[in-house]
């Protein structure tokens, strides 16, 4: 057996990663078990710019919010702003702390300094405007779509003005106020206030579906395609917030669901562009279910890779990573009985796994699950190894 699974291993690198799928995808998603490890940055940078360099990528996509993203995408391709700012505005859930973030930004400028528009690479992020404590406003997104919308269509087809969702949407804090996601009777989300704005914004975004010929003729893409993403984000935002302010054992169901839902259309409007490297935790990249254990007990929920990939098939490839030790984290190795267990076993420090050969060659020798003792780190599934196209083993994560 071990013979047969060091058959299905390769070194680490772009072209490895690249013949996992049977062709080549127009999202490569690459999964990470545990956020905040700077050694796995580092290697989502590495396969990143070999992607763009040898393999004509031109888009990365990480878990962030996707509206304060677009100031990196500006710095990146323009030079708009500085890597100090982008990195403290442009970032949510803490990442543009991470030197490897600031590394991949640095990059990614210096890589489009003088080439033309069409040659520059680009970043986005691809997660909705929300904190594990809290979901924002909607009030940024629905006000950028309508002031998109107002200069360019016939006054009498638009539904408000900016000034009536001003007066709609009331104080920020009413929003985000922290405590809505324990208790749903403080959230505002099925206010008056709050239905007759998942009202406009659907007539916004109807609007803005309705004139696209006319749009796209009058002004840049680059400023109709950031209205789409103010319309996904709007509707999925007041979603969002609607099912906060649910008091049913479905609510933490229906508010995972949503998120990954908001992730997945960013997804496929990006694969829109053209090929994407996508980057998250393994949990919103897989092809099956996922799965968490909340104070008030497991949830289900079909993951952003998951309707991706239901949506784009072939072209829509998961690759995830494992790891074998982060000793500062307490995870020492991998029992030799687990799935991490056997590739750690192997030679290299960083390695490929082809996912579905590996599944064959553990045939009725099913792993173990591997446990851990930090709740931050999500073991492979040894029932799951073929729902991926392969895996990246990391055998020792280094402390930064």
């Amino acid at each position: 057996m071990a013979t047969d699974i060091k058959d299905t291993a390769r070194a680490f690198d772009a072209a490895a990663v690249m013949a996992l799928p049977p062709g080549r995808p127009r999202v490569l998603a690459l999964g990470e078990p545990a956020h905040g490890e700077e050694a796995l940055l580092g290697l989502r940078n590495e396969l990143f710019r070999r992607l763009v360099e040898q393999e004509g990528y031109r888009t990365i996509a990480i878990e962030s919010d996707c509206v304060a993203g677009l100031a990196v995408d500006d710095y990146v391709t323009s030079g708009a702003g500085s890597l100090d700012e982008v990195m403290e505005y442009g970032f949510s859930h803490g990442w543009g702390a991470f030197a490897g973030n600031r590394a991949l930004v640095r990059w990614m400028r210096a890589h489009n300094d003088g080439r033309p528009a069409s040659e520059r690479i680009r970043f986005a992020g691809f997660d909705g405007p929300l904190e594990i404590t809290e979901a924002a406003s909607p009030r940024q997104a629905l006000i950028a779509l309508q002031v998109y919308l107002a200069p360019h269509v016939d006054a009498d087809l638009l539904p408000c003005t900016a000034a009536t969702l001003d007066g709609l949407l009331g104080a920020d804090d009413r929003w985000t106020d922290p405590a809505a996601m324990m208790d749903p009777a403080v959230s505002v989300g099925r206010s008056a206030e709050a239905g007759r704005l998942r009202l406009l914004a659907d007539e916004l975004t109807a609007l803005l579906d309705a004139q696209t010929p006319h749009l796209l003729a009058t002004t840049p893409r680059e400023d109709y395609d950031r209205a789409r993403l103010y319309a996904r984000t709007a509707t999925g935002l007041l979603r969002y917030h609607h099912a906060m302010a649910d008091t049913s054992p479905a609510r933490m169901t229906r508010l995972c669901a949503l998120r990954d839902s908001m992730m997945a259309g960013n997804l496929l409007a990006l694969a829109a562009r053209g090929p994407v490297l996508v980057h998250a935790h393994n949990a919103h990249l897989q092809r099956e279910k996922s799965t968490m254990r909340m104070w008030q007990g497991p949830v289900e929920w079909w993951s952003a890779g998951a309707l991706v990939s239901a949506r784009l098939g072939a072209e829509y490839a998961y690759v995830a990573t494992a790891l074998g030790t982060i000793r500062h984290r307490g995870v020492d190795e991998p029992a030799p009985d687990t799935v991490e267990g056997l590739l750690y076993a192997l030679p290299d420090d960083r390695c490929v796994i082809d996912a579905r050969r590996l599944a064959t060659a553990l045939d009725g020798t099913p792993p173990a699950p591997r446990t851990s003792p930090w709740f931050g780190y999500a073991p492979l599934d040894p029932a799951r190894l073929a729902d991926s196209d392969g895996i990246v083993f990391v055998k020792d994560v280094p402390e930064r």
